[in-house]
């Protein structure tokens, strides 16, 4: 009753667009200065945002974006220039004034949403549930996702001891080199979506 191969396939797919490695360091940036607690807990909203946000789209995605009348590459567009304007503020510095972020959960925008729950990661899941047959395959795709979000909490949830290492110099390196990954992220999303927009037309 369950199909590896395909849990391994998903997962794998799963590993390399969410990306939790590459995560962790603007997880960092963006957390820095709340207190450690605060910070545990916006691991786990992190997380849980994107979960629901991609167990929604795994169970009726294709039907959403279908009644919005709003294509794949459209959404990877629209996801690549909300990451652009997030990668912008931390590489200009803007979120290290206190006041931009005291009272925004970036728990769940951008974290959860698009930067782990992104368009990459809702088309993967789409696409898997639709090319499940019978139980065996559908309960390897869940069980796929929910390993991937395991460990995309533990990446996070066990990286915030980085920042009591290397201080607050180190958290502004660590927040410039978060910006100009995510600004990379961002603009090959955009490219991605005008390729499939000009390979479509």
């Amino acid at each position: 009753m369950f199909d590896a191969a395909v849990f391994g396939s998903l997962f794998l797919t799963l590993f390399v667009i969410m990306d939790p490695p590459g995560v962790t360091p603007i997880f960092l940036a963006l957390t820095s200065g709340r207190p450690a607690k605060a910070q545990r807990r916006m691991a786990w909203q992190a997380v849980a945002v994107a979960f629901g946000v991609i167990t929604v789209f795994g169970l009726v995605g294709q039907q959403i974006l279908d009644y919005l009348h709003v294509s794949v590459p459209a959404l990877m567009i629209a996801g690549g220039l909300l990451l652009l304007l997030i990668a912008l503020d931390l590489l200009t510095g803007k979120t290290d004034e206190p006041k931009q972020t005291k009272d925004v959960n970036v728990a769940l925008v951008p974290l959860g949403m698009p930067l782990l729950a992104g368009p990459g990661a809702i088309v993967s899941v789409i696409l898997a549930v639709q090319n499940a047959d019978g139980a065996s395959q559908q309960i390897a795709v869940w069980a796929a996702i929910v390993a991937m979000h395991a460990v995309l909490w533990l990446a996070m949830r066990y990286s915030l001891g980085i920042i009591r290492l290397i201080k607050d110099g180190g958290v502004v390196l660590v927040t410039r080199l978060a910006g100009m990954m995510l600004s990379a992220i961002a603009v090959q999303q955009i490219i991605n979506g005008v390729t499939q927009v000009v390979q479509s037309a």
